[in-house]
């Protein structure tokens, strides 16, 4: 009897049913297009500290790493490709009271599994509002905050963390829940999670890049094996995306210490076989290397223009970081 048949036999998972490898795939394909392995942030201690009153009476910030809709800059609809234009720098403050058209053309989301047609499986605001009116919490902070997607370590943790902290604390924030989309988000929020429990306001991260998170070290992280991009539960599906947030949120209440991880129970779908798909270079032809070598040059140097552009025009608070000995070198 061959693996597969005793596999079936015995109702086990096929070996690619697992979480995604994506720091493993990003240095693959970093490779294969002719840069160095990027270094992912990695502590070996976790900071962490418990709610201080229960969630019903407390104030939650939402902090994100999509961006909002730039008209004039290009192309951000569903299935748009990488676009560094619609990146955004700075940390950013929305009001919390309002809605928001928030995008993530600009990251590299599941373009081939994700729809990314309903911003609700991304961007929560509308259903902690909703939690917030039927007292599952006290309410929400007068703003949401954007944490900028960083591939600078340094940068993030020198400067975006104190700065979204520093954000919190004017706010208000008793606690915050913070969802990334793309990979190096992934490590972004992270950074940042632990810069605020560090600071005394308790976290809870939702994503679905397992390995990245884990290996950074946060607090608290809510993981659902689903396509990049929809951390927040599945599009389309208001009950999927209640049950993710409930859980996040019950995480956030009874966590009974650092690097505590749960899995969400739901599946995207009965097939695993997209997890086989994502920057998968055994998978793509020599041609497909080459075009993605050619759009990452390009968007790369937008990026790098539009950062200075940014800092020229208004200089960064540059703050000490809380954890300096442990950071890492930037990428």
């Amino acid at each position: 009897m061959t693996t597969e048949a005793i596999d079936r036999t015995m109702g086990f998972a096929p070996p690619h049913d697992a979480p995604i490898p994506y720091m493993q795939r990003t240095r693959t394909m970093y490779q294969a297009i002719g840069y160095d392995p990027y270094r992912w942030a990695q502590y070996a201690e976790v900071p962490f500290q418990p709610p201080a009153k229960p969630l019903a009476g407390s104030r939650m910030t939402l902090i994100t790493t999509a961006a909002p809709f730039q008209p004039g800059k290009g192309d951000q609809g569903p299935g748009a490709a990488y676009n560094a234009g619609a990146k955004f720098y700075e940390v950013l403050a929305l009001d919390s009271a309002a809605d928001h058209d928030m995008r993530i053309s600009h990251i590299a989301y599941d373009r081939v599994h994700s729809p990314a047609t309903d911003q609700n499986a991304w961007f929560p605001l509308p259903l902690l509002r909703t939690f917030a009116a039927e007292g599952r919490i006290g309410g929400l902070t007068r703003h949401v905050l954007g944490a900028p997607t960083n591939r600078s370590h340094r940068h993030t943790v020198t400067v975006d963390a104190p700065e979204i902290l520093r954000r919190c604390r004017e706010d208000g924030t008793d606690v915050a829940v913070l969802v990334p989309n793309c990979p190096v988000c992934h490590q972004t929020v992270s950074l940042v999670a632990r810069h605020l429990e560090a600071n005394g306001i308790p976290t809870v991260v939702m994503g679905c890049a397992k390995d990245i998170v884990e290996f950074c070290g946060v607090p608290r992280f809510l993981f659902s094996d689903f396509p990049l991009g929809n951390a927040a539960g599945k599009p389309h599906d208001a009950a999927s995306q209640r049950a993710t947030l409930e859980l996040a949120l019950r995480l956030l209440e009874v966590a009974p210490a650092p690097r505590t991880t749960v899995q969400s129970p739901q599946r995207w779908s009965e097939d695993a076989s997209w997890k086989l798909d994502y920057s998968n270079v055994e998978r793509m032809p020599p041609e497909e290397i080459q075009k993605k070598r050619d759009d990452f040059n390009r968007q790369k140097a937008i990026a790098a223009e539009l950062r200075r552009q940014t800092v020229a025009a208004e200089p960064r608070r540059h703050t000490a970081a809380a954890e300096p000995r442990h950071h890492t070198a930037a990428a």
